[in-house]
C-alpha cells in the first residue's frame, strides 16, 4: 500500500471515530433538572450513609455521578468542594471569593440554600465546559443529612424558574 493510501485510510478512520463519538454524545443528551435533582438527592443519601467513602464514589470521573452533560460536585459548609469528579485541582480550594461575572458569589447562595431550606436550586453565569464565555447556568443544591457537606449538580441554558417548574422543589 502506498503511503498516501494508508494516509487516507488512517484520516478516513479516525474522521469516522470522530462522528461515532459525536453522535454518541449527542444521543446522551442534555441532562434535565428531573435528573439532576433525583442524582442530587441520591448523591446526598450515599454521602449520609458512606461518609468519605461516599466522596471517593462522587469523585469518579467516570462514576455513577457523571451523566450526560453533567456531573455531581461536593462542599463542605465553609465553602470549600470537597468532591469533583471532572476537575480534581479544585478539591480543597475555597470558593467564597469566586464570582460570577456579574459580581455574584455563588457558593454564599449554595451555603444559604444548604444551611437554610436544605435543598434548592441556584443561578449564576458560569462558562461551559470548553467555553470561556461565560453562560447561564443552574444548580440544584442539597444538604447532606448528618454531614457538615452540601452535593450539587447544574445545568446550562435553563432559568430557575423553568428549573424549577419542570423538577419541583
Amino acid at each position: 500500500m502506498k503511503a498516501w493510501q494508508k494516509t487516507g485510510w488512517q484520516f478516513l478512520s479516525i474522521s469516522l471515530s470522530l462522528l461515532l463519538m459525536a453522535g454518541l454524545a449527542l444521543a446522551q443528551g442534555k441532562a434535565t433538572p428531573q435528573e439532576v435533582k433525583a442524582k442530587v438527592t441520591e448523591a446526598a443519601k450515599l454521602l449520609a450513609e458512606k461518609g468519605e467513602e461516599g466522596i471517593k464514589i462522587i469523585n469518579q470521573k467516570n462514576g455513577p455521578f457523571v451523566w450526560k452533560d453533567t456531573y455531581v460536585f461536593s462542599y463542605s459548609l465553609d465553602g470549600k468542594i470537597n468532591g469533583h469528579p471532572v476537575a480534581p485541582q479544585l478539591i480543597g480550594k475555597d470558593m467564597m471569593a469566586i464570582k460570577d461575572v456579574d459580581g455574584k458569589i455563588f457558593t454564599a447562595e449554595f451555603l444559604e440554600i444548604a444551611k437554610g431550606k436544605g435543598h434548592g436550586w441556584s443561578d449564576y453565569k458560569w462558562p461551559k465546559p470548553g467555553s470561556k464565555e461565560p453562560s447561564l447556568k443552574v444548580s440544584y443544591i442539597m444538604k447532606v443529612d448528618g454531614k457538615d457537606w452540601f452535593v450539587g449538580a447544574g445545568i446550562y441554558d435553563v432559568t430557575k424558574e423553568e428549573a424549577i417548574k419542570q423538577a419541583g422543589d
